[in-house]
């Protein structure tokens, strides 16, 4: 039998006060409590310790506090970096062992990761397999061959090199390395593809087809403009420049030549008066 520490926990308590009083706790499948790590755009973070079945929009907007910044929510990643993302319309969903396998994703190492309106699916679920396909041990071909193949058509998207075709590919080889790898690693690697794919589909469509990061990560699917209203020409955007795309006269507005501009986004994040902007 293999135990973590979360399970010795709870041993204690159960033998003070008895198998019954535990199996009260929960659902019905899944019964006792459960220590989720909460992060992402939500107000409180931290470890919190939930009894199982509760729904995610109790954790999420009671005990989290809801959405950093009063941005909409869009999705919540559970389970580690292997985990599924739901999005907002299963919010009512109950946090067990079964509730989560049913919407594509699991409980695993108990993360909860809350995304807004502000991030990307596509680049989400590139972040989380570059993980993954890192922790490959490489024993199996197609966990250690499929996973780099699936982080490469994923790169290529966001890059804004994706093709026709690209959707359907990565859904076939997600569900290859899925059903054909020999341990839990590369069975799972898959979820966030495979998730972000079913419920943000149109998000791959706008990246493939449009060449647009709707969310406006992406920065090789961007343009960068500054406004000249509100542009103080301190210059620190220029200086950021590592190919000298921008110019403009001292406390005068600045230009950027998107000719030269290798969308490195250095600008935008260095810009203090939100002048530079992205489209």
């Amino acid at each position: 039998m293999i135990n973590n520490v979360e399970t010795f926990a709870n041993i204690p308590k159960i033998l003070l006060h008895g198998a019954a009083w535990y199996a009260a706790i929960g659902s019905e499948k899944s019964k006792g409590t459960k220590v989720i790590a909460l992060t992402g755009k939500i107000r409180n973070t931290g470890l919190i310790e939930i009894p199982m079945g509760m729904p995610l929009k109790d954790i999420i907007f009671n005990v989290g506090g809801g959405i950093e910044g009063n941005k909409l929510f869009k999705a919540v990643q559970t389970g580690g970096p292997s985990g599924g993302c739901i999005p907002q319309q299963h919010i009512d969903l109950p946090v067990d062992y079964e509730g989560l396998a049913s919407v594509g994703s699991m409980m695993g190492s108990g993360g909860m990761v809350v995304l807004d309106e502000t991030d990307c699916m596509v680049n989400i679920s590139r972040f989380f397999l570059e993980f993954t396909q890192a922790e490959s041990c490489g024993k199996c071909v197609p966990c250690r061959l499929g996973t780099k193949r699936l982080l490469e058509i994923l790169t290529r998207i966001v890059d804004g090199e994706g093709r026709e075709g690209d959707i359907e590919l990565l859904q076939e080889l997600a569900e290859d390395v899925r059903d054909s790898s020999l341990c839990g690693l590369g069975m799972s690697a898959p979820n966030p593809v495979l998730s972000t794919i079913k419920y943000f589909r149109h998000e791959y469509e706008a990246h493939i087809r449009q060449k647009k990061c709707p969310a406006k990560v992406c920065n090789k699917l961007l343009t960068f403009f500054i406004r000249e209203d509100m542009c103080v020409g301190c210059g620190m955007c220029a200086r950021a420049c590592s190919v000298n795309a921008i110019s403009g006269e001292k406390k005068q507005p600045h230009k950027i030549d998107n000719a030269l501009c290798i969308k490195c986004g250095a600008c935008f994040d260095t810009c203090k008066f939100n002048a530079v902007l992205k489209e």
